[in-house]
């Protein structure tokens, strides 16, 4: 076997399973940190001083995951189509 007719078969085997965990990731724990405060609920100034609450993630330390983003807008869209 080629070794790239072996890549090919390894690329279409793991990118459906690698997709799978990660929209069941997004079922199981649709929120993760926020990346602006990383979690703290604080944003930073540009030297590291504490200066106000995290406007990116409405001071809850957590953001919705792009998975479930789209998972949202995919059912949001066959309700609206649907109705």
């Amino acid at each position: 076997m080629n070794p790239l007719d072996l890549l090919a078969v390894l690329l279409c085997l793991g990118l459906p399973l690698v997709t799978a965990g990660y929209l069941a990731l997004c079922r199981i724990a649709p929120f993760r940190r926020c990346r602006a405060c990383g979690g703290t609920r604080l944003a930073r100034r540009q030297f590291g001083r504490v200066s106000r609450p995290c406007n990116r993630c409405d001071a809850t330390g957590l953001r919705l995951r792009y998975g479930t983003h789209l998972i949202n807008e995919l059912r949001r869209i066959h309700r609206d189509g649907t109705r």
